[in-house]
């Protein structure tokens, strides 16, 4: 997804632009893996922005291409009076930075409009224009669109230097100067980069989806719905729902093909468990004892950075640029993020004007929700 997207922004630049893809297909490794979501209910107003400008740009592009594209909301829910107040103090932050459709909703309310819920929500904050679409679908458009050079099952082995200047790379299909090399390889950016000398902050944490392929329960114009207190999620999907959890895993090297293990299925479905998607959905409670439950498990790799938000831009290796580190943000972020990586490229973005920058100070921040 990101290296599409940065072809795309590249080659509007007027960057003659060549992708490397090591796989024999593009945007095969996490992007399918995405549940394709995207929301601007974020903690600051930077990623409000860059989220902002990523819709904005796939409403104009599913107006002449269909991307499956839903605008059927986030809905996060709570149990607890804290976080009731967490979700009331975020909304009067989120109006600050002009996100002004944000809603924030009673129990009584949130229980009105979506009556599947189980009955001690204390509130629920919803924002209707935020969604979902196919994530590959819109890869490969971009990458359509772009005008660039793709090469797959092409790796990259080295880098070419003129003294302490990047200009082009080794590859297994031989040399490619080029007066930019950005890295946009997801999980396995870290490991290309070492091989400049250059140490992201990166940590890959793996990330699983749970796919049911029919689950006649789930209304089909439900938003995404997110406990609070756990970040356990579920969307419809075509006749069925996708659910993920997304609390703290531990880190571990970036794969090629990452594992799956039926424990994050059963942490989802068992009632019984902490981070069940029953505590705020009681219809998951029919869907574990049914016997036509039937589902398979996808895996890929989150590249968190320690603020949590991505690494755009020129690095301190002159001639090296990254795209990367998106926190499990990459779908939503991949356009505002490829566009502000590309303009920092050629100088179009300031780097003080540039909260992304790969050289800035990061503070640690814990885990997002989502």
């Amino acid at each position: 997804m990101i290296g599409c997207a940065t072809a795309y922004f590249a080659e509007l630049a007027g960057l003659r632009t060549v992708v490397l893809e090591k796989r024999p297909a593009l945007a095969t490794l996490t992007t399918p893996v995405a549940t394709g979501a995207f929301r601007m209910q974020f903690d600051n107003a930077e990623e409000v922005e860059l989220v902002r400008e990523s819709i904005a740009f796939f409403d104009e592009l599913q107006q002449r291409v269909d991307l499956g594209l839903h605008h059927q909301g986030y809905l996060f829910v709570t149990r607890t009076a804290t976080g009731a107040r967490t979700q009331g103090e975020l909304v009067v932050a989120q109006r600050q930075w002009g996100l002004t459709d944000v809603e924030l909703l009673d129990g009584t309310e949130t229980r009105r409009r979506f009556p599947y819920l189980a009955g001690d929500i204390i509130n629920a904050r919803f924002r209707q224009g935020d969604g979902w679409l196919e994530p590959r679908r819109l890869a490969l458009e971009l990458a359509r669109q772009s005008g660039a050079t793709f090469q797959t099952g092409v790796t990259v082995t080295d880098f070419i230097w003129n003294g302490d200047r990047i200009r082009g790379v080794i590859t297994t299909a031989g040399p490619i100067e080029a007066d930019t090399v950005v890295i946009a390889a997801g999980p396995l950016s870290g490991p290309i980069a070492t091989g400049a000398g250059l140490d992201l902050p990166l940590v890959t944490v793996r990330r699983h989806k749970l796919i049911i392929p029919d689950l006649p329960q789930v209304p089909k114009d439900a938003p995404m719905t997110i406990d609070f207190e756990t970040g356990a999620h579920w969307r419809p999907a075509g006749n069925g729902a996708h659910a993920l959890w997304t609390a703290s895993a531990p880190a571990e090297p970036p794969m090629d093909d990452v594992p799956t293990s039926a424990a994050f299925a059963f942490g989802l479905l068992d009632p019984r468990s902490d981070h069940a998607l029953a505590r705020i959905v009681p219809f998951w409670k029919e869907v574990w004892t049914s016997s036509r439950l039937q589902w398979w498990l996808q895996a890929g790799q989150y590249t968190y950075t320690p603020d949590r938000r991505p690494l755009l831009g020129p690095t301190v290796i002159p001639g090296l640029a990254v795209n990367t580190g998106y926190s499990g943000h990459g779908i939503m972020g991949s356009i505002g993020g490829s566009r502000r990586a590309v303009d920092a490229i050629t100088g179009a973005l300031n780097p003080r004007a540039n909260p992304f920058r790969p050289d800035r100070a990061m503070e640690d921040r814990s885990f997002d929700i989502l």
